[in-house]
């Protein structure tokens, strides 16, 4: 048993590439509350089967979750909260029929546009008072959950949201790491009541990427404590062109 979970360690050449990934990446999800798998995944892809990325980041994004919601916890507006709940269970389902009837490629690319658009507009807006009244919830949270159920990402999309109904930067990620927490912890549950971590090999990865998981939450925290709303909306900007640069690059290429 020993011996088998023993090779299971990652490889040089994995370590060499998705160690500063994984930096990165979990420097973004503890600056901006989500992004983990946009961030590393395209990278990781080069020397990792794709089947494997999805659960591995569903089982290290609920340890990086968990240390959000300690952190963030006492920040969360419950009241968002409460009217995206509902909501992004209502896309979820319509993100499975989605994924079971039409082809998800028109939609990844649609969706990657969209979502750089978006940030690329707010960049170049003289301010970021812009306010969403609470009518945007309904599309913001449908399409969330849409998004999460079809490509297990749809964090940027409760940040566009949340960005504009939150003047404190702290509640916006706090909220986002419950509404991520919600989506990820059903979907590590899916994973491993089908078996995907029976094996013990991802349970291995993950564990070796704690260090490196930790480092970079550890610099994220940091950052997001020494930047005020409006630089934090910046970086949130950067954080969601790089999202849809990803899906649609994911779109094109595979």
């Amino acid at each position: 048993m020993l011996s088998a979970l023993l090779s299971y360690l990652p490889s040089g050449d994995l370590i060499m590439v998705a160690g500063p990934a994984l930096i990165f990446a979990y420097l973004v999800f503890g600056l901006a509350g989500f992004g983990s798998a946009l961030v590393a995944a395209p990278i990781i892809a080069h020397v990792m089967p794709v089947a494997d990325i999805v659960p591995l980041f569903a089982l290290m994004d609920c340890t990086a979750i968990v240390v959000n919601g300690i952190k963030l916890g006492k920040k969360i507006a419950k009241d968002e909260l409460l009217r995206l709940v509902p909501l992004m269970a209502i896309g979820n389902l319509i993100g499975i029929y989605l994924v079971l009837t039409i082809p998800p490629t028109p939609m990844m690319v649609f969706l990657g546009i969209f979502v750089s658009a978006y940030a690329i507009y707010t960049l170049a807006s003289p301010t970021f008072s812009g306010h969403f009244s609470r009518g945007w919830v309904v599309p913001f949270g449908v399409m969330g959950g849409v998004i999460s159920a079809m490509f297990g990402a749809g964090g940027f999309i409760y940040a566009i949201y949340l960005s504009r109904r939150l003047p404190d930067k702290d509640a916006l990620r706090g909220t986002l790491t419950v509404l991520l927490g919600i989506s990820n912890f059903t979907r590590f549950g899916f994973f491993a009541a089908a078996g995907v971590y029976n094996d013990g090999r991802l349970a291995v990865l993950a564990l070796c990427a704690i260090p490196v998981m930790a480092v970079g939450l550890f610099f994220g925290y940091r950052l997001a404590g020494r930047l005020n709303r409006e630089q934090f909306i910046r970086v949130l900007c950067v954080i969601l062109i790089v999202a849809g640069i990803s899906l649609i690059g994911r779109a094109v290429f595979g």
